[in-house]
């Protein structure tokens, strides 16, 4: 079931909360709408649903208008961050309840909906608990069932609101898998909420970003990490260096030290220049590459590969992150040497091309 955004904006009040969001989602994609507190994203969401009316613009399921249905009649599962399981029930009586409340045309038999239950029960592996009531489940069963739940009704579209939110770190990336899992054997179209970066990169088809009621980039994962359309989107993803920069006729200058860029750019005067930690050139010996000398503040292994903080000597007043691949462990107040070899670089919000920065003057 495909899901058209059609232009929707929503006030409450004087506050306006979505601005003319547009966004089509293919039938079967998951789609992560990404962003801080105060971004519209659960608003946008609410609104899919019908829980929330937009102020105007449009929503389509499959080309049909549902803009003014009821929650209800748009037959889409919803999954809250806090469960919203029955306390009086057990397990199984919650999966239920979806099917034994539809309209008596549209109501299983009880042995259809045992039977569905059942099924429903072993897929999401907690078969063994039909019978215990939601104080007696830890936070990733709740999740399980209230997942279960909204499937019951076999909606094509499934709504997820910080489904994982509330699950401490273990917890969440297990069930990320599952998730995945479950959507790739169903085939379901779904949505879900999150703030939480790893969260979307490893669960979502494509990633919507959204600051302050706008959409800053909807695109694959890899192509939001690698690719940002905008500063917000290049800012919040992951960890980023900011040097202060100026660009002077045909040289870049950050604090001492200046590039020749070969050319004059259009843009003349102070600019920000922005590094991923791994796009910085480390090397334990001065070269045309990384002629920049640094000095050690912090060593932190990950893995594979080392993140260090390093205070620039001479050039420049702030801290980097960087990334150092190699066997090698350097210690704390090591001198170091960097370069940077690709700059992203804006004027304010503006982007301007990025530039290849030439052998250091």
């Amino acid at each position: 079931m495909s899901i058209e955004i059609s232009r929707i904006k929503k006030s409450f009040g004087r506050t306006q909360v979505l601005n003319d969001i547009s966004l089509d989602i293919p039938s079967g994609q998951m789609v992560a709408l990404l962003g801080p507190s105060g971004s519209g994203k659960t608003t946008l969401l609410r609104i899919i649903a019908g829980l929330e009316h937009q102020t105007s613009g449009h929503i389509r399921f499959h080309g049909t208008d549902v803009s003014r249905l009821h929650a209800r009649d748009r037959k889409v599962g919803f999954v809250f961050q806090h469960y919203a399981l029955f306390r009086h029930m057990t397990v199984f009586d919650n999966i239920a309840f979806g099917l034994s409340v539809l309209p008596k045309r549209e109501r299983p038999n009880a042995s259809a909906i045992k039977q569905k239950v059942t099924q429903l029960l072993e897929m999401v592996q907690l078969a063994h608990l039909a019978d215990r009531f939601p104080a007696q489940l830890s936070g990733g069963q709740k999740q399980r069932v209230a997942l279960a739940r909204a499937l019951a009704v076999e909606p094509q579209i499934l709504l997820l609101d910080e489904p994982f939110g509330a699950l401490d770190a273990q917890v969440r990336k297990e069930l990320r898998r599952w998730l995945r899992q479950l959507h790739e054997e169903l085939k379901f179209t779904s949505v879900f909420v999150t703030h939480d970066q790893e969260e979307a990169m490893e669960v979502a088809d494509r990633v919507v970003v959204m600051s302050q009621g706008h959409i800053e980039q909807a695109d694959a994962p890899e192509r939001v990490w690698r690719e940002p359309e905008t500063r917000f989107v290049l800012e919040f993803l992951g960890e980023v260096n900011r040097l202060h920069g100026t660009i002077r006729g045909s040289q870049f200058h950050v604090g001492a030290h200046r590039w020749p860029l070969g050319y004059a750019p259009a843009h003349q005067g102070p600019v920000d220049l922005f590094l991923r930690p791994w796009e910085v050139d480390v090397s334990r010996r001065t070269s045309l590459e990384s002629p920049l000398p640094v000095q050690v503040l912090e060593v932190s292994p990950r893995g594979h590969y080392m993140q260090l903080v390093v205070q620039p000597l001479g050039w420049y007043d702030e801290t980097l992150t960087v990334v150092l691949r190699e066997d090698y462990v350097p210690h704390r107040g090591e001198r170091l040497f960097v370069g940077l070899q690709h700059a992203r670089l804006y004027n304010g919000n503006e982007k301007i091309e990025s530039i290849a920065l030439a052998e250091s003057a």
